[in-house]
């Protein structure tokens, strides 16, 4: 990592590199303590259950797990090499899920370090002034405030988001290798601009949120490196800033539309029937005010905030976000020559938020902690230019990093606290429910965790109640239904699975649950047709013939509920000599 830094000319070799070192072992290692809890997690049902427990295929590194790494597509994700990185995990771990947070928290320990790397050339390019030890000092207070904030607890605590850690890994190591170049010339420099295009390529394969760095870079190119005057951009010093770009913009687009289709078919994206344009405005404007309000007020973090049936721009909290865009956008436009910063912070955010902000959106979410991970760096530059600008100042050099100190402290602790929600299933949905009772989405999927579990008491409520709060959902109505139906009390079940039928009638499982629900509260004859058009949909399916059995006979049809006896019998000589995988 070291030789990734340009050379600061103002200290001598040996104590360059191990300013280096304190630089980027420093945040590494409190980072470790910090987020060490998560070694004692297990699996969440929040995406773990479809991504590792019911996925056999990333398991190992022979040539069947490299084939689908590179063509599987799960939730709408195409990620071969974080799928890689899994599959290391397994020839390790097993399924054991230590493992795997320890995957996590390495990399989030190397990003910090990288960080701490990264902060330090930054803030050398925008205080030329500054001397190496305040430098050395911001770039840990930076690196710090972005490791150990709560608002990272979700992308390393949840094994799921790999995908966050090692995007942002090669996402630092390809504007570091960039920084390299730009400060190299003849083959190294050549060399060095082919390593950060391949490295950037790697985290587009690992996450495509980082498709937005080619614009963060542009944003570097004008402040703090000033190698870009946006009033001679036609100039050739200017074209060659502009071209050089060129190689990653390329794969950024190649990677927006191998997103797109992916997401189509496999994760629709939300309609815009529901949300129209207005809408996504007003989505994006909360999302920007999201995450510098939760930097500085970490309270109430939660593993879901669900979008609201309804978006509007003059509704609360849209209106005030989108005042609020506007206002600091004007305030740091006006400000630009007296404080560059300001606005090359707010712009990088801007386009690194972009693919997440909700302008295309998929999903339950309206935001979510691990959106910021990357998009939270430029404001934790903010936090180490003020303590490497205070650090020469007698008045100022013990104030500003004892509370920067105590504040980051703070935060570690809340992070602490913050990486427990993430133990297992139970810990993860009771404190979201406290925190947001009406959270339909969580009340559905703990309600499916406790009912696959065994326990479909516990998971009645649950599951009644995301009924409730989703009254055109026919999934929420035939979830419901279900419970009810397994807990043995049909006469319960059959309103929600009726509403179910009436809202999608090709949903097939919810006709055949509506079928036996009816055969057991005695209502065989209204059964039939139900059954009848499950059995027909899904010849070789034995639910629909076993309700059918059991309607004929209630209705005096013995032929017939042998016919389907006989059929039944015939399924299970086929299952039982079918050859095993």
């Amino acid at each position: 990592m070291v030789v990734l830094v340009m050379p600061d000319s103002r200290l001598p070799g040996l104590a360059r590199v191990r300013g280096d070192l304190v630089v980027a072992l420093t945040p590494a290692a409190v980072t470790l303590v910090v987020f060490a809890a998560t070694l004692g997690h297990g699996w969440v049902d929040f995406d773990d259950n479809e991504n590792f427990l019911g996925n056999p295929h990333y398991r190992g590194l022979g040539p069947a797990q490299l084939r689908w790494m590179l063509t599987g597509v799960i939730m709408g994700h195409w990620t071969p090499v974080t799928w890689l990185t899994h599959g290391l995990d397994y020839v390790l771990w097993g399924m054991n899920p230590a493992g795997y947070h320890l995957g996590n928290l390495l990399l989030h320990a190397a990003n910090a370090a990288l960080f701490g790397l990264l902060a330090r050339r930054l803030l050398g390019a925008a205080l030329p002034g500054a001397g190496p030890t305040s430098l050395g000092l911001g770039a840990v207070a930076a690196a710090l405030l972005f490791a150990v904030h709560p608002l990272r607890a979700e992308s390393v605590a949840w094994i799921t988001e790999r995908r966050d850690v090692l995007a942002a890994l090669f996402y630092l190591l390809t504007t570091l290798a960039w920084l390299r170049a730009g400060a190299s010339e003849g083959d190294q420099r050549r060399r060095w601009y082919l390593a950060s295009i391949a490295l950037f390529a790697l985290g587009l394969l690992s996450k495509s949120m980082i498709v937005s760095l080619p614009l963060a870079l542009l944003v570097l190119d004008v402040y703090p490196l000033r190698r870009l005057d946006l009033t001679a951009w036609r100039s050739p010093a200017a074209r060659r800033v502009l071209l050089e770009k060129v190689p990653y913009l390329t794969l950024a687009l190649a990677m927006v539309v191998i997103t797109s289709l992916t997401y189509r078919a496999s994760l629709p994206l939300t309609s815009l029937e529901l949300y129209p344009p207005a809408a996504r405005l007003a989505m994006a404007a909360y999302s920007l005010v999201f995450v510098p309000w939760k930097t500085l007020a970490p309270m109430d973090l939660r593993p879901m905030y669900e979008l609201p049936p309804r978006v509007s721009l003059l509704d609360p909290p849209f209106l005030p976000a989108l005042l609020a865009v506007a206002a600091i956008t004007i305030v740091l436009v006006a400000a630009r020559r007296r404080w560059p910063a300001g606005l090359a912070v707010w712009l990088a955010y801007a386009v690194t938020l972009a693919p997440v902000s909700g302008l295309a959106h998929a999903g339950p979410q309206l935001v979510a902690d691990r959106f910021g991970y990357l998009p939270s760096l430029g404001f934790c530059l903010l936090l180490g230019a003020g303590v490497a600008m205070a650090a020469p100042q007698p008045r100022l050099a013990r104030v500003v990093p004892l509370v920067a100190a105590a504040w980051i402290a703070s935060l570690a602790a809340m992070t602490w606290w913050q990486v427990q929600i993430w133990r297992n299933t139970d810990t993860l949905f009771s404190y979201t429910l406290a925190v947001d009772p009406d959270c339909a989405w969580c009340r559905a999927q703990y309600g499916s965790a406790l009912g696959n579990r065994g326990d479909v008491a516990g998971a009645i409520p649950h599951l009644q109640r995301a009924a409730e709060l989703q009254p055109r959902s026919f999934r929420s109505q035939a979830n419901a239904g279900l419970a009810f139906l397994r807990a043995g009390r049909a006469a319960d079940a059959l309103p929600y699975l009726d509403r179910a039928v009436a809202l999608e009638p090709a949903h097939l499982d919810s006709v055949t649950n509506l079928g036996l629900a009816l055969v057991a509260v005695d209502r065989a004859a209204d059964a039939v047709p139900y059954l009848e058009r499950a059995r027909a949909a899904r010849p070789d399916a034995a639910g629909p013939r076993i309700g059918l059995a059991r309607a004929y006979t209630a209705l005096g049809r013995p032929a017939d509920a042998d016919e389907q006896h006989r059929a039944l019998q015939r399924l299970d000589a086929a299952r039982a000599t079918r050859p095993t995988r």
